[in-house]
């Protein structure tokens, strides 16, 4: 099967869990012997497909959506800022928290209706054209779905579209531009086939959302022999494994570390912190390096981020903790932490109550006390420890092992080229 993965891509700066899903999942279907492109459209990324074009570039289209709308901006400008180098740059500095200021290029990409977006849409059939069709089109966010629109009346391919945590941009954007953005996902559902989503927990989050939508729950599924590890660190080690700011709680882990330091009861215990952080993360990093600077010598900071280094990361921890401060719509680093025999602590909200099961201890309320007590509890009971462990790597094999999450997408793409097909033939 030829399959057409888009994906609007973070640049490889820092743990994008949305970008990782997409990889995780475009990785199984190759595995699987599908023939699987990954467009970027925003920033280049590692996994992208060879002579693949960046359509939708950053800055490029930043620009166009504030100043060029009809689709006239100047040659010259457009080849400026889509060159290489401030794409480079671009990567860089990516990864805005706040949706504020980018309702204008959030709308284009919903509704398909700018001449702009029609501009960037004829390019891209052109290459899909000569590159061949694909037989279905999977996107990796219904902020996207201004896309499926125009590449179904186009070509008429069947479209899947992945929900996950839209709301956490939707509902940042000023007055009443949330509002129309959840009203065009809905206007725009009618060219999507299918919808699919990675937790029990999201899809009903998209049912009290979007009026119509029914999305099909496929967890997502890690490759287990990259990852498991039998051998422990020689001393107890707490990791963080995720982009670093305050939304995915790095400061509150922080604080718990050394409440637990302080307490004496985990002898040896150290931390170890990645996932990458850009411009907007330095101040948080900078504040929690201060946090942690009476015990420097048993904190290791991962400064360079690679999307290659995932497994590598997790082999060096004993538990995973990342202490998000919102609900989210699936924690993958929960399902790596599993693939590698490793028990997680998180927060009792969101996705964490169904995604962990008894691979891991779930705690309330949120703060830095709570988290110190449950790690320590884990910590300190080798008996609970090791059943913790062994009912993670269970879930790692039975829910989110990457050929079963192959096996279910290639199901529901069969299902909606063959719909597609009798509607034809009709």
């Amino acid at each position: 099967m030829k399959i057409l993965y888009i994906s609007p891509s973070a640049g490889d700066s820092y743990y994008c869990g949305n970008c990782f899903r997409d990889s995780l999942q475009a990785t199984a279907l190759i595995r699987a012997g599908h023939d699987v492109t990954v467009m970027p459209l925003y920033l280049p990324m590692q996994l992208s497909s060879e002579g693949v074009p960046v359509f939708f570039p950053a800055v490029s289209y930043y620009l166009e959506q504030a100043l060029f709308r009809k689709g006239n901006m100047p040659a010259w400008l457009g080849r400026l800022t889509s060159s290489k180098g401030m794409l480079g740059l671009a990567s860089s500095l990516s990864g805005t928290t706040s949706s504020a200021g980018m309702e204008g290029m959030t709308m284009s990409m919903i509704t398909g209706e700018d001449g702009a977006f029609r501009r960037h849409m004829e390019e891209m059939v052109r290459w899909m054209r000569k590159d061949g069709l694909p037989d279905v089109i999977h996107l990796s966010s219904s902020l996207l779905i201004g896309i499926a629109g125009y590449l179904k009346a186009e070509l008429g391919i069947p479209v899947v579209c992945s929900l996950q945590d839209e709301e956490v941009w939707i509902d940042g954007l000023k007055d009443a531009w949330a509002e129309a953005a959840w009203k065009a996902i809905e206007d725009a559902a009618v060219h999507v086939d299918a919808f699919v989503t990675t937790s029990r927990y999201y899809r009903d989050v998209v049912r009290s959302r979007l009026r119509g939508i029914e999305p099909r729950v496929i967890e997502p599924g890690v490759e287990i022999a990259r990852y498991r590890d039998d051998v422990l660190p020689a001393e107890p080690t707490v990791g963080f494994f995720y982009r670093m700011n305050g939304l995915d709680g790095l400061d509150v882990l922080a604080d718990a570390f050394v409440l637990l330091k302080r307490r004496g009861t985990v002898p040896g215990l150290k931390l170890r912190i990645g996932g990458g952080a850009i411009g907007p993360d330095r101040k948080l990093v900078s504040k929690v390096r201060a946090t942690l600077r009476p015990y420097a010598e048993d904190v290791l900071f991962e400064e360079h981020y690679s999307p290659a280094g995932h497994a590598a990361f997790y082999r060096k921890v004993t538990v995973l903790s990342v202490p998000l401060q919102f609900d989210e719509g699936v924690g993958l680093y929960v399902c790596e932490a599993f693939a590698a025999g490793r028990p997680v602590v998180e927060p009792r909200r969101g996705s964490f109550p169904e995604v962990v099961g008894d691979g891991g201890i779930l705690y309330e309320p949120f703060g830095p006390g709570p988290l110190a007590d449950a790690l320590e509890r884990l910590l300190t009971d080798r008996a609970e420890y090791d059943a913790r462990r062994q009912a993670a790597m269970a879930l790692a094999r039975e829910r989110y092992a990457s050929g079963r999450c192959a096996s279910l997408l290639e199901a529901l793409y069969k299902e909606i080229i063959l719909n597609n097909l009798t509607i034809t033939q009709k």
